[in-house]
């Protein structure tokens, strides 16, 4: 009998102390899954997910990588965790065990499934979102001209100087670097831009080439704040500076109707539509970005293309080769200054970005390894790909327009084109070069014009 009644206190106590663990860890898990992407998951998930968390007792390490994983695959939009989830018997083995054994495992699908092709699903047209930010009109403290925000001493760099025109960008393309420069959905213009741009001490000796795509787009806000106007006039009043307008829009309506410098270079960044419809929100379709280089071209000015970023997807092959030759069937290689090639490549603040805003997405779904202190595509990939796009092109093409590698380690270079550049300052060198002669074409070609 007191045997009995010692049992049943030890199982009181015992039953008592559980209660109080548990409750002790959902009040820790309540803390620390907000340092997760815990709050951006499905209601339906959150709930499995806590469960799973209250019986595994997650660190917060654990429930990180947990929620990643969850919030990856429903980007992804194939097979959820819920599916994934192995089915342990909780009473058959000490929880620790079963927890090491999970975490494998979850892990292993999930690379299973990061492995498989993207595969987009077919559109019947292209839908260009409505952009949804807040505009606001102030004047900055500095100008805000300084070399491209990705540069890298591990990559090849052109040296670009980046002109901050406008602050964030109103496209929602989920892999934009932008999106880990700014916060929030307000886009800021300068009030006093104009003005400060007169300020710039431009040496007349010396080749400038400076760009204007990398804090926002160049033309979706057209000539919001007189932005394009100040733009063209600095352009206008020195010669030496090419001048790069870079942009995903077709809002060409305020260049056509203006006069455009000769060292003025509008270029488009251009991909499949499929890419274009499942990942560059609120951009302009393939076809109106290639008709308003067209009509561009047609008034005299220098155009560009940029194949940056590429993206492996399942059709990437057929979905490149066919823009390739419809830009050798609609310009001339008179017309066109670059074509540039470049891969997806992510800083550790972009990725979590991306996941943060956790819309539908196969962006992430890459096989992804560190390349010059980022995470990229193998170079087995870059390889297949940027080859592919340089030799779609004919010979005249490959003599007469100035490719390129964007941000990519120089050795890639020699296997892609049969050569390379030494130094970054070659490869400037050689860029300017190039892009001068085709404006000196330009400006004779409108010299002859007028005189006629």
């Amino acid at each position: 009998m007191l045997f009995f009644s010692v049992y049943s206190v030890c199982s009181v106590v015992s039953f008592f102390k559980q209660m109080s663990d548990k409750q002790h860890y959902q009040q820790k898990f309540e803390r620390i899954a907000k340092q997760t992407l815990f709050p951006v998951l499905e209601e339906e998930t959150q709930s499995f997910v806590r469960e799973q968390a209250c019986y595994y007792r997650f660190t917060l390490q654990e429930l990180r990588q947990i929620t990643e994983y969850a919030n990856d695959l429903k980007m992804w939009g194939g097979e959820q965790i819920e599916q994934l989830w192995p089915s342990f018997s909780r009473n058959s083995q000490d929880p620790r065990q079963q927890k090491k054994l999970l975490m494998k495992h979850i892990g292993q699908e999930w690379q299973r499934q990061r492995q498989r092709p993207n595969r987009y699903p077919a559109r019947k047209e292209h839908r260009q979102l409505p952009v949804k930010v807040e505009v606001s009109v102030a004047k900055k403290e500095q100008l805000g001209l300084g070399y491209c925000p990705v540069a890298s001493p591990k990559t090849r760099c052109c040296n670009l100087l980046t002109l901050d025109a406008v602050d964030n960008c109103g496209y929602g393309c989920s892999y934009c670097s932008i999106q880990s420069f700014f916060t929030g959905n307000e886009v800021a213009f300068d009030s006093h831009f104009g003005e400060k741009l007169k300020q710039i001490p431009i040496d007349p000796e010396r080749i400038y080439h400076i760009g204007t795509g990398q804090s926002s787009d160049s033309l979706m806000w057209g000539n919001s704040n007189r932005v394009l106007d100040d733009i063209l006039e600095f352009a206008g009043d020195h010669p030496n500076v090419i001048l790069e307008l870079k942009t995903k829009s077709a809002n060409i309506s305020h260049l056509l109707k203006s006069e455009l410098p000769p060292n003025l270079i509008c270029s488009w960044s251009l991909n499949p539509q499929t890419i274009i419809d499942n990942e560059e929100h609120g951009s302009a379709s393939l076809q109106k970005r290639l008709d308003a280089a067209r009509q561009l071209a047609a008034k005299g000015c220098v155009v560009g293309f940029h194949f940056h970023p590429m993206i492996h997807y399942q059709q990437w092959r057929e979905g490149y080769a066919e823009i390739f030759q419809k830009i050798q069937q609609d310009f001339s290689p008179q017309q066109v200054a670059m074509i540039s090639l470049g891969t997806l490549t992510f800083i550790k603040p972009v990725i979590k970005k991306i996941r943060q805003q956790g819309f539908s997405s196969q962006i992430l779904k890459m096989p992804m390894v560190e390349a010059d202190g980022k995470l990229s595509y193998p170079d087995e990939i870059k390889l297949e790909m940027f080859s592919h796009a340089w030799q779609s092109f004919s010979s005249e093409w490959q003599e007469q327009v100035f490719f390129y590698l964007c941000m990519e380690n120089q050795r890639l270079w020699k296997p892609v084109f049969g050569y390379e550049y030494a130094s970054n300052d070659a490869f400037e060198q050689a860029m300017k070069s190039s892009y001068m002669q085709k404006i000196d074409i330009t400006t004779k070609e409108r010299t002859t014009k007028s005189t006629k």
